[in-house]
């Protein structure tokens, strides 16, 4: 091959790159000034480090004056709560489920500017150390339980029914917002991302269904440094520990029993589930075959080059649905 050649292959290869980096980066970018699907609204809330956004979805048939469940989906590092709207359908379970549902907004670098996922990307402050949240100490626990009273303003809350699941850092914010939300957390399922809480206790017995990829880079099941699906270092990360390590940290938190109750693999899906834990609570562990970083059966929203492949194996929603219903709060908080 000619010296040329071999300077062109390289440059054909990061050009091809190119159209699939700007869409991820055009999908993420802040979606403020754009028109809300129908049945959706944008709020603010005020918290004591200024004014926070996020989106609410209420169904027809959701009455304001009766209980009503409330599912908080938290989006990934550079997301919006519209992109994770758009990645995970909620908001279409919500109004067959009937059912309410929010999407916060985390915070920028620069809030004085629009989200965009290169140069201004959204990120939860979860625990992790990790970003400008940390950096610059994002109160999200606060923000997250001025918007739970925002929207029992609006609507009832049905307190026994609050769930929250998450994506990626959104995951990370779930594990935390599991243990430190004064309001009682009757469940969370975090997807693709990683308990950063050494010795997690959660005031109430709040049961986690944990759903991820085993072709996941970014979130590796064995733990170490995240990688892109292509081999390049994610920058700016730490090293995260094996997931079965916060698996067995949550187990032992919750009193379940320290082997899986169950386990089976159906059609690539590994399911183990850890029961017996105080107030009937349950460790849900998830895995599946071949899946990268996305989420289980939902829209794609980065290229497989970055992030993996996709997979339909699992539709992580209905999954997750059907989990919360199973498990509303119970019994009374914890004598810490």
């Amino acid at each position: 091959m000619s010296a040329s050649m071999q300077l062109r292959t390289p440059l054909l290869a990061i050009l091809g790159l190119l159209p699939a980096v700007a869409l991820f980066w055009w999908q993420t970018q802040s979606e403020v000034d754009q028109p809300l699907p129908a049945q959706h609204v944008r709020l603010q809330v005020d918290t004591h480090q200024g004014q926070r956004d996020f989106v609410l979805h209420a169904p027809s048939s959701c009455d304001p004056k009766q209980p009503s469940p409330l599912v908080i989906m938290l989006h990934g590092f550079g997301g919006t709560g519209l992109t994770a709207a758009k990645e995970t359908g909620w908001s279409d379970k919500a109004d067959k489920e009937s059912f309410l549902v929010a999407y916060p907004d985390a915070t920028c670098p620069d809030r004085s500017r629009p989200a965009n996922f290169r140069k201004n990307p959204q990120a939860w402050n979860d625990g992790s150390g990790r970003f400008h949240a940390a950096e610059k100490k994002i109160d999200d626990v606060a923000f997250i339980d001025a918007m739970i009273d925002a929207i029992d303003k609006r609507y009832a809350v049905d307190t026994n029914r609050i769930f929250i699941t998450g994506f990626s850092n959104g995951a990370s914010m779930a594990f935390r917002l599991g243990v430190e939300l004064s309001h009682p957390v009757a469940a969370i399922a975090p997807v693709a991302g990683t308990c950063w809480i050494e010795d997690p206790q959660p005031p109430r017995s709040t049961s986690i269904c944990y759903i991820t990829g085993t072709a996941d880079t970014l979130n590796p099941l064995q733990g170490g440094y995240p990688r892109l699906a292509f081999g390049g270092k994610d920058q700016g990360e730490r090293a995260k520990p094996p997931v079965q390590r916060f698996i067995d940290r949550w187990v032992k938190s919750l009193g379940c029993q320290e082997q899986p109750a169950m386990e089976e693999i159906t059609q690539g899906v590994r399911r183990r589930k850890y029961l017996g834990g105080r107030d009937q609570a349950e460790v849900d562990f998830v895995t599946v075959e071949g899946l990268g970083h996305h989420w289980p059966g939902g829209v794609r929203m980065a290229p497989n080059i970055l992030v993996g492949k996709p997979s339909d194996r699992l539709k992580a929603t209905d999954a997750i649905w059907e989990f919360f219903q199973a498990h509303p709060a119970t019994g009374m908080p914890r004598d810490n």
